[in-house]
């Protein structure tokens, strides 16, 4: 567990740094301008999803994938949705009704099916695949949904990751290879030097999730998946207020 954890660590500090040093189509395509009008990159974002990839892959295939589809359609909006002002499910559901397929719509339904799929192939039965993929999609929602200031998504994950390394087995590597990643990104993101993005966020929880799926029984997938969706709710209403006053 703790050499698979020092790995993820090494891999995404190492993946920031080359990302920073010789960021693809350049400089200013990584660039963002975060909450308080600095400028950011968004470098540890992909560097996290690679790494915890790799980490969680090696525990359970399924989850690598799903975490790298996960990084994957946030990256799509990262990259195609930047300049988007529209946050929340209503909002891209919306534009999906009147004809238009938004970035985060792509997201919203990539990452369900990503979720659905490694549901499927860690559950038993059809209701626990279920509330897997639940948990799964939820967890990456979730995530993302507090990505909003220096630190908080991937203080969170690093806070909520803890009580799975107590576990052992499949389900303590794989909260320990999700803490690692968070470990490894938060001082770049604290200090305001780069930020998770969709990219990293998504991973991120999509892996939080999956830990959650492994280490649970029904009675404890039904409780997470109750508290994802009641969070996801809420952090829905929340951007929808926001949007509406122009923040």
């Amino acid at each position: 567990m703790i050499l698979r954890a020092a790995l993820t660590v090494l891999v995404a500090r190492a993946g920031t740094a080359v990302l920073r040093t010789n960021p693809p189509g350049g400089r200013a395509r990584w660039q963002r301008t975060n909450h308080a009008g600095r400028t950011v990159d968004l470098c540890a974002g992909p560097a996290a999803a690679a790494a915890l990839a790799l980490g969680t892959g090696q525990v359970r295939p399924v989850v690598g994938a799903v975490v790298l589809a996960a990084g994957a359609c946030g990256a799509y909006d990262d990259a195609a949705g930047a300049d988007d002002p529209r946050r929340g499910f209503r909002a891209h559901l919306g534009a999906l009704r009147d004809g238009e397929v938004t970035s985060g719509a792509v997201k919203l339904f990539g990452v369900g099916a990503a979720a659905l799929v490694a549901g499927a192939l860690l559950g038993e039965r059809a209701v626990d695949r279920a509330l897997a993929a639940v948990v799964i999609a939820g967890g990456a929602h979730f995530v993302n949904l507090l990505d909003v200031r220096p630190g908080r998504a991937a203080g969170a994950v690093l806070a909520l990751s803890a009580p799975g390394l107590l576990r052992g087995g499949p389900a303590g590597e794989l909260s320990a290879a999700t803490a690692a990643a968070a470990a490894a990104v938060l001082p770049d993101d604290l200090g305001e030097r780069s930020m998770l993005g969709d990219t990293g966020a998504h991973a991120l929880g999509a892996a939080l999730g999956a830990a959650v799926v492994v280490g649970n029984g029904r009675a404890g997938l039904l409780a997470h998946a109750a508290a994802l969706v009641a969070a996801t709710v809420c952090g829905d209403r929340v951007s929808e207020a926001a949007r509406s006053l122009g923040r």
